[in-house]
Formats: structure tokens, C-alpha cells, sequence
């Protein structure tokens, strides 16, 4: 079993393949594995985002000051479906915890005014959710 930074990383990897190439969850999760084994995680993150994709971009809509989702990075935007993702719908991941590792992986995969950008949107949510 992968650790779930691991698992988040390779989930937005995926994510973001879907939303560039209309693959499927089950294609992108294999892109990404590279033969690695399975993880369940990994699945729940990409299938679950996926399966509530429409419900979680109306949420980060909502949410967006004076901008629309469709000028967002789109590593910005799967960074944030996935945080909001963990932070709805997966029970044993503390609001703070998805907020912090969106962040985490926001300053690996993108840059230093999207980790801001990311924390503000994801605060109001966590907000709006609790």
C-alpha cells in the first residue's frame, strides 16, 4: 500500500489525464501506476472525484471570487476537486488534513501563488461544509 501523499499525487496525475485526454478512471489509474500494485486509495480518490465531478465543480464555482472555473490551471482545478473530494465525501480525513496536503501537493505540482489561491478556496469550502 502506497502512502496517501503518494496516493494523492498519483491521483491528481490521473485526474488531470482524464480532464486533457477523456480517458477513463480505470485507463488514467494504470497510466500512473506503471505496473505498481493497486492501491485502494489511490481508486477511491480518482473514482470518487470522478463519480461527483459535477457536484464538486459547482462547489469550487461557488467559491471563486471574481473568476470562473473555466480560467483556472488545470492543475489547480484537480487539485482542488480532489481536496474537495476528501474533504465531503472521505470520512477518516480531517478538514485541516485535505486542506494541508492540497497544499502539499499544490507546491510540488504548481506554484507558489496557486498554493495561496488553493488555501483561500478550500478555507471557504471547509466553511461552507462543516
Amino acid at each position: 500500500m502506497m502512502k496517501r501523499r503518494t496516493a494523492r499525487e498519483k491521483a491528481l496525475q490521473a485526474l488531470f489525464q482524464i480532464d486533457m485526454n477523456q480517458s477513463t478512471p480505470e485507463e488514467a489509474i494504470e497510466n500512473v501506476l506503471h505496473h505498481q500494485e493497486h492501491d485502494p486509495y489511490l481508486s477511491d480518490l480518482v473514482e470518487g472525484t470522478y463519480a461527483h465531478i459535477k457536484e464538486i465543480d459547482a462547489l469550487i464555482s461557488d467559491h471563486l471570487d471574481k473568476w470562473s472555473i473555466d480560467r483556472l490551471a488545470k492543475v489547480d482545478l484537480n487539485i482542488l476537486r480532489l481536496a474537495v473530494y476528501e474533504l465531503k465525501y472521505v470520512e477518516d480525513v480531517p478538514a485541516n488534513v485535505a486542506i494541508n496536503e492540497a497544499l502539499e501537493v499544490s507546491k510540488r505540482f504548481a506554484d507558489e501563488r496557486s498554493s495561496k489561491f488553493i488555501n483561500g478556496v478550500l478555507n471557504h469550502i471547509k466553511q461552507m461544509i462543516q
